[in-house]
């Protein structure tokens, strides 16, 4: 809650200052807002729950494989699966390597940080020499370049680190809608108490990782690594996904010399909360990957709101975006509630004064996000 011992915010966004001091949400409580919202979440809760299956199955069942062509049927593969995919009936599991090779890129936290370490080579090489023991092309490409195999394995930790991470918030958001449908979410607080409660009730899961070879299993990531659900992935999700992201190709140019992309990696800001919702649907960007799977499983009440909407039907990827956007600000807010330093209602002045710098500091960030455009709609 605002307190009456300090001074009114001066920060350009003060007015999202007063909000988290008072406990609110970023987005406006609106019934509009609470439809969307929920709407969007139970149609990407579903899309995560295959998402995270197939990283999960990646990482356990493809590891090591350099050519994994059927990497995308979760062991399953027919006649009938091989012409829906290519006939593009089918999930576009793209987009998930796509958010993990952004995590894996932008690095940050804990599991980076063992990923590098001593204890992490030494368990990734005993799987490797176990898995290339009878390969002998593989045998001599990796004594020509001995960490070729070894970042290999650095990205399949990632998949399975996402895939673990979206196996927890795929739920939380499917109950999320279950509630609504009850009529027990009915505003946008209700939805960021029910995200923070999931992320507090899952914030000290162990993160970990073993592999099977010749059904021998070799811990990669072992318990005693002490990573985290929390703090360990899905706060480095949220910097990687939600606020940094990467360039999409013909939106900016990479070319050096014109200078649109900064080379300092921690002034990004093409993450989710920042993206252009009008360039979705377009050739080449990420995203539209998304919001094409999401459009299959829009609840129908959200559907009919987009309906009544200009242009029905006609640009509903930029629609999805937009609504995309709004509950990303409610997941984000659970987080930065989740992660403030003191509690709202303390009454000690140093205290609420450390909450106030650490709202600007977030607020700092978001000068350039959606976060004015998405209190319009």
């Amino acid at each position: 809650m605002s307190s009456m011992f300090l001074k009114k915010s001066t920060h350009p966004l003060a007015a999202f200052v007063e909000r988290l001091q008072a406990g609110q949400a970023l987005l406006p409580d609106t019934p509009e807002n609470v439809t969307e919202v929920v709407g969007i979440l139970k149609s990407y809760g579903v899309v995560l729950d295959a998402y995270y299956r197939n990283l999960i199955y990646i990482a356990d069942h493809q590891f090591l494989v350099l050519f994994p062509f059927f990497k995308y049927f979760n062991g399953q593969v027919s006649l009938g699966r091989l012409w829906r995919h290519w006939c593009h009936d089918r999930i576009n599991f793209e987009y998930a390597e796509y958010a993990m090779k952004v995590m894996l890129w932008h690095g940050g936290g804990r599991l980076d940080a063992y990923l590098n370490t001593p204890e992490f080579e030494q368990a990734a090489r005993r799987a490797i020499a176990a898995k290339i023991r009878h390969n002998w092309p593989i045998r001599s490409l990796h004594q020509l370049f001995p960490n070729f195999l070894l970042e290999q394995v650095r990205q399949l930790v990632y998949y399975s680190a996402l895939g673990q991470f979206w196996q927890v918030m795929s739920p939380l958001f499917l109950t999320l809608s279950d509630r609504y449908d009850g009529g027990e979410i009915q505003s946008i607080p209700q939805i960021v108490q029910h995200i923070l409660d999931g992320l507090v009730a899952a914030a000290s899961q162990p993160i970990t990782y073993t592999v099977r070879v010749r059904e021998q299993p070799y811990e990669i990531i072992p318990a005693a690594a002490d990573l985290t659900f929390l703090m360990d992935v899905g706060v480095p999700y949220v910097e990687s996904i939600f606020f940094r992201g990467t360039p999409f190709f013909g939106t900016v140019s990479y070319n050096a010399q014109a200078n649109q992309i900064s080379p300092d990696q921690s002034r990004f800001a093409y993450g989710a909360l920042y993206a252009d919702p009008l360039p979705i649907g377009g050739a080449g960007i990420p995203p539209t990957l998304l919001m094409q799977d999401m459009r299959h499983y829009l609840p129908d009440y959200l559907h009919d709101l987009y309906l009544q909407q200009p242009r029905g039907e006609d640009d509903l990827r930029v629609k999805i975006c937009i609504s995309f956007q709004k509950s990303m600000f409610c997941v984000t807010t659970a987080t930065i509630l989740g992660l403030m330093p003191y509690p709202l209602n303390t009454q000690q002045p140093t205290e609420q004064q450390a909450n106030r710098t650490y709202f600007e500091a977030w607020m700092d960030r978001f000068l350039t996000s959606q976060l004015l455009a998405v209190q319009q709609g």
